[in-house]
């Protein structure tokens, strides 16, 4: 059960007015036009491979939902600090015809990190990740990840490359866009989508992508900090 994400938006933010003709929860979402890649392009494969063995850097592990236990620690190298955990479904941002109140019970229209413009993101048409707010257990900001950080996220044979887009509770870890898990095949759906278990999240230590909603730049600086990564040992 997927619970509402934290925020760590400006006060007083304006908010977003909801979609004016929201579409009905089952809806079901346009084909996603596969992302055309160089030949020789890192492969989920050479990621897992990569993040195969754990240097802890969370001073404990997280849950992966309200009511699970704690198993989920949260590793690291000089490049990258990665976990493997579930994927719930992550609808805030701006209102749209798939994430908004009458498709998400806990929907918030409100997200961490905003667009050049200052609007919040959209996480029905923007790839990205929720990492957990800041705590003892674990300050993303110590370890070089920011709003705009690029993360690959990996599933099965599936590569998305995503930003660092949201912030959730402090205890809980696993949670990505709408967007992302259309793209890597997972159903979005806000209410029963998402898988619960066999997700790599891989996020680049020092990264940024500017503007942060640049989906295009993310791919690219995604390849390439991957490659770079892979070839390190």
């Amino acid at each position: 059960m997927r619970v509402p994400a934290l925020t760590l938006a400006a006060a007083g933010a304006a908010l977003v007015a909801p979609a004016a003709v929201p579409a009905p929860a089952t809806a079901v979402p346009p084909p996603v036009r596969p992302v055309t890649r160089e030949e020789g392009a890192v492969t989920a494969a050479d990621l897992l491979a990569r993040a195969g063995a754990c240097s802890q850097v969370s001073r404990g592990r997280y849950r992966t939902d309200a009511d699970s236990r704690a198993t989920v620690r949260v590793c690291g190298t000089r490049d990258a600090v990665f976990w493997k955990a579930d994927l719930d479904i992550d609808c805030d941002g701006r209102p749209s015809a798939r994430c908004n109140r009458r498709t998400d019970p806990v929907f918030a229209d409100t997200t961490a990190f905003q667009q050049s413009d200052g609007r919040h993101l959209s996480a029905e048409r923007l790839p990205y990740i929720v990492v957990p707010a800041p705590s003892r257990r674990w300050n993303f900001l110590s370890s070089g990840v920011r709003g705009g950080s690029v993360a690959a996220v990996v599933y099965h044979d599936k590569v998305q490359y995503a930003v660092v887009g949201d912030t959730g509770p402090r205890d809980i870890i696993g949670e990505a866009s709408y967007d992302t898990a259309r793209r890597l095949g997972i159903r979005p759906d806000p209410l029963d989508g998402g898988v619960p278990s066999g997700v790599t999240y891989i996020v680049f230590r020092d990264s940024h992508v500017r503007p942060i909603q640049d989906r295009a730049a993310a791919e690219a600086e995604g390849e390439r900090l991957a490659r770079l990564f892979i070839r390190k040992k």
